[in-house]
């Protein structure tokens, strides 16, 4: 069968809730969290979340032909799932388990205050590298997947079933793509080897995208929480040092077999580090413009400053799923940073991830008129 110009993205899919504040005035948490308190809210915001809905929905949105797999309910919240994606016309790839909970996710968004997520993992626990049929990988030419950390069959036995996934993929000839996510430190996933995981599944990914907290977590646990305690409660961001923080990060994912590194680092922006040219032209499989101007490149795309800021949440998910379709059309490297960066920014001004987006000649527009970027 010839290969089609589709991206699978699979992992996590779950139902985001996220009660809406009245006001958009700053606050702080413990004035608003109070034992004992009625807080009168809006209308709650649900959608489809995880990386599934998010990052691929996002692609589809951008003009990518998605392939989404993930696993929900029989339940309420795993037909409102499935009504969503019958939107989009991209349903299909829903797997329906009957003993199972369809996950969701209450983000508690207060302005000016990063999200907290209260999260039931439900059907997502059950999902295995099965899932993924050979007949799926011979129509797609890009593979991502989201959050084993929050996925219990993915990332139990240290990591096995991930690893052999992707292990099954590149031997399909993909181009691989991960995304991870944050690890409750009281949480099954928290036993893991996470460092000898990573070790052992690096070689097998082209384009790594964790976030700066989620990485140095998993690589160096008593870094992260040495950053914890500089920040004093603050958002762990707005104190890293890209230099001294976030580099020796993404070049210990380079010599580990990473080909193209994006750490996400919240508001700021995200950090990039690619390999050199040899491995580049090695995962190009003729989509990634001029690829050897890929290589050896490094250096941080701060964050455009968006119209107003709601949430945040599904910005990151939106910001791969922006650099993964662009550098699919053959965008230069450096437009594909662009584009991120504004997918991201765009993201932000709704409580849902898809809303504020814009479409790319859109987002071009706004960037070729001068749009400004944080401290710039």
């Amino acid at each position: 069968m010839k290969k089609k110009n589709k991206v699978i993205v699979a992992g996590l899919i779950c139902l985001d809730i996220t009660p809406v504040f009245p006001s958009n005035e700053a606050v702080k948490l413990d004035q608003i969290l109070v034992p004992g308190k009625l807080i009168q809210m809006g209308a709650a915001d649900v959608h489809a979340g995880g990386c599934v809905a998010n990052t691929g929905l996002a692609m589809k949105l951008f003009g990518a032909e998605v392939i989404l797999v993930g696993r929900v309910g029989q339940d309420s919240f795993g037909q409102s799932i499935e009504n969503i994606l019958k939107e989009y016309h991209v349903q299909d790839g829903l797997i329906k388990g009957k003993d199972t909970a369809t996950s969701y996710s209450v983000v508690i968004a207060p302005p000016g205050v990063d999200r907290i997520f209260l999260h039931h993992p439900g059907a997502n626990n059950t999902f295995c590298g099965d899932d993924i049929k050979d007949e799926l990988l011979e129509e797609a030419v890009l593979f991502h997947f989201g959050y084993p950390p929050l996925m219990k069959r993915m990332f139990e036995c240290q990591g096995k079933e991930l690893i052999h996934l992707f292990q099954r993929v590149k031997l399909k000839g993909l181009i691989t793509s991960l995304d991870m996510a944050a690890i409750d430190e009281k949480s099954e996933a928290a036993w893991q080897d996470w460092k000898a995981i990573l070790t052992e599944l690096i070689p097998y990914i082209d384009i790594f995208a964790p976030s700066a907290e989620e990485l140095c977590y998993m690589l160096e646990p008593g870094r992260y929480h040495e950053w914890n305690q500089r920040a004093a409660g603050r958002d762990v961001t707005e104190i890293l040092c890209i230099e001294e923080d976030i580099a020796p990060l993404g070049e210990q994912l380079i010599k580990m077999g990473a080909k193209i590194v994006l750490i996400k680092c919240g508001a700021p922006g995200f950090y990039y580090r690619t390999a050199s040219e040899p491995n580049i032209l090695s995962i190009s499989n003729g989509i990634l413009k001029n690829p050897e101007s890929w290589a050896d490149r490094s250096g941080f795309e701060k964050s455009y400053i968006p119209d107003c800021l709601l949430s945040a949440n599904g910005a990151g998910d939106t910001t791969i799923a922006a650099f993964l379709t662009a550098a699919m059309n053959q965008y230069p490297f450096e437009q594909c940073l662009q584009l991120a960066a504004a997918a991201g920014a765009s993201c932000v001004t709704e409580y849902d991830a898809l809303s504020g987006l814009k479409s790319f000649p859109e987002l071009e527009e706004k960037i070729s008129c001068g749009w400004l970027k944080v401290h710039s």
